[in-house]
């Protein structure tokens, strides 16, 4: 029971934030109207029950005139005004298929908040770089965020709304139940309401009885999510790598990582058929015999003519719905095996991004405090594993001022680079910087997706620039061919060479003006002679732009001042 307790409050805690949100009222509101449709068709159900037996025993008395006043009219019964079935159908009809819409129209809203609220955090405090360093047991966060929040809104409505609708026609019929069943003796004892308790025995034996048989699925679904994922990351990698693949002819290598992986998919596939097999057997015969059993309870009062056909008819009806509210576990224990996973998996990447969050003030301490230098004060730079790559780091770049970082390869410039930048956590001390104004170039430069107008004015709007301004540092960056393709949506990351790709960042460098430009191996993918043209550029367009550069080229230390050299394991100054 606390395992099960703290599972619901690992749900509540994920549901509750949009309960509670600024769509607040418009949700419950819409929820309250989906909560009345779905006790309206309890309603209906009991309606049908009574019109149930008066329609059967108007069968077994061969009385016409109300058969069909009871299909398309109405009949006064005992039981009071009957309307005809049209009425009704037609009623149920409505409510159910507004049911069904305004239960999605909640699920949409709910998933979209949700979603948004989980991106918010992922994205803040660069949490998403700091989970994918720090917590690699936090798989596959596309999967998470697109796929198991989804699929927990979706549950969450479905299951709930479904356990309160059992819950009202539990009570609602069993009061019908009671009234219909009357007495029975057993050993000398009088039991009231006799088919109430079998309806209950029969429910809480299989329950009982499914959870046994279920129960290893709650890991199989978790598990099958993870491999499933997995296996779609490895297809993505394969997509967005295939050039190198096809340089390397790594073909036969891929393969066998894509069999490696779909090996684990259909692996725990089979484990989870075989579970789900066991558990279908016993659900299959629970409900075939669940169709009989009422009957079988009643046939004794029918034989006896102490009820009539539409009794015994009304009697099974009310049984089989008692029944089946009693037995909702048992039918949607699947459902809750997968629905449990999936609240594991979305409160632990929620986790997760928390404990990223948390620890965004520990280790190397970047500190935007817009001052008129770069102050690196006691940095030490290491790795997840604890070794130290540079230790006790202190140095100072002034503003407009071009500074080298070079050393061997290995030595933790890149490494320092991610310091510099804010983003590497492992390690200690403290890096004064500007506020902003600050941009960094990597080696692979990032393209995101859509126009190449859009990668050009990466990360700023490029509603804010003009054609005009963002064709001309194409132009002088050396991509004047692709001037005439700023609107051109492609996949530019592969379309487009490493050494246009670094082209690209440069033109991004000269239409934003950064006042600090941090390169990391910004040029490498360049002929020298390409790359004396890019320092060349940066120097007479952006003049006054302070440019800390780690490169490996001798040449390129020409563009710069002074230098900085990683030597083992300290930063120490060395000429240009």
């Amino acid at each position: 029971m606390r395992r099960i307790g703290h599972f619901l409050s690992d749900a509540w805690r994920l549901a509750a934030p949009y309960w509670r949100s600024e769509e607040r009222w418009r949700a419950r509101l819409l929820l309250g109207v989906v909560i009345v449709l779905n006790l309206s068709l309890v309603g209906m159900s009991v309606l049908l029950s009574y019109w149930n037996r008066e329609f059967f025993n108007s069968l077994q008395e061969k009385d016409a005139e109300a058969f069909w006043a009871l299909l398309f009219w109405w009949r006064q019964t005992e039981s009071g005004p009957m309307p005809g079935f049209v009425f009704v159908a037609a009623l149920y009809i409505l409510i159910a298929v507004y049911a069904l819409y305004l239960r999605q129209a909640l699920q949409i809203r709910w998933r979209s908040w949700l979603t948004r609220e989980v991106l918010d955090r992922w994205l803040a405090d660069r949490a998403y770089y700091r989970v994918a360093l720090a917590d690699p047991g936090t798989d596959n966060p596309d999967q998470r965020i697109s796929e198991d929040l989804r699929m927990f809104v979706d549950n969450s409505l479905a299951l709930g709304l479904g356990l309160m609708r059992s819950t009202v026609t539990l009570f609602s019929f069993i009061l019908v139940l009671w009234g219909l069943s009357g007495p029975a003796t057993i050993l000398g004892i009088t039991i009231p309401g006799y088919m109430v308790w079998v309806a209950l025995l029969y429910a809480l034996v299989g329950t009982g009885l499914a959870h046994l048989v279920g129960r290893s699925l709650i890991r199989l679904n978790f598990q099958q999510q993870r491999v499933e994922a997995d296996f779609r990351y490895a297809l993505v990698r394969l997509r967005d790598n295939a050039e190198g693949i096809a340089l390397y002819g790594g073909e036969a290598d891929e393969k066998r990582g894509l069999r490696e992986r779909f090996g684990a998919v259909m692996g725990n596939w089979w484990a989870l058929m075989v579970a789900t097999k066991r558990l279908t057997f016993f659900t299959a015969a629970y409900s075939q015999v669940a169709v009989v059993f009422p009957f079988v309870v009643a046939a004794p009062s029918y034989f006896a003519g102490r009820i009539p056909l539409g009794g015994l008819t009304q009697t099974s009806g009310a049984f089989s719905e008692v029944q089946g509210a009693l037995s909702w576990f048992v039918d949607n224990y699947s459902a809750l095996t997968e629905w449990r996973a999936t609240v594991l998996r979305a409160t632990g990447f929620i986790g997760a991004i928390e404990a990223a969050r948390a620890a965004a003030g520990t280790g190397i301490q970047a500190v935007p405090d817009g001052g008129d230098a770069l102050v690196l004060e006691d940095v030490t730079v290491g790795l997840p594993d604890g070794r130290v790559l540079i230790e006790g780091a202190s140095a100072r770049i002034a503003a407009g001022e071009a500074v080298l970082i070079a050393g061997p390869s290995g030595s933790g410039k890149s490494t320092l680079f991610r310091a510099l930048a804010g983003l590497w956590p492992f390690g200690r001390g403290r890096v004064h910087g500007p506020a902003s104004g600050v941009l960094f170039l990597p080696q692979r430069a990032y393209l995101p997706l859509g126009s190449l107008r859009r990668a050009v004015c990466y990360p700023c709007d490029a509603a804010e620039f003009t054609d005009a301004e963002v064709r001309e540092v194409l132009e002088a960056a050396g991509l004047g061919h692709l001037a005439g393709r700023l609107d051109d949506e492609d996949a530019w990351e592969r379309r487009l060479s490493g050494g246009e790709q670094q082209r690209i960042a440069l033109a991004r460098a000269l239409l934003l003006k950064p006042r600090w430009l941090f390169l990391d191996e910004a040029t490498a993918s360049l002929d020298p002679e390409a790359e004396a043209r890019f320092y060349e550029l940066l120097k007479e367009r952006l003049p006054g732009t302070t440019l800390v550069s780690i490169a490996h080229r001798p040449a390129v230390a020409q563009y710069h001042q002074r230098a900085l050299r990683v030597r083992e394991g300290h930063l120490v100054p060395a000429p240009a």
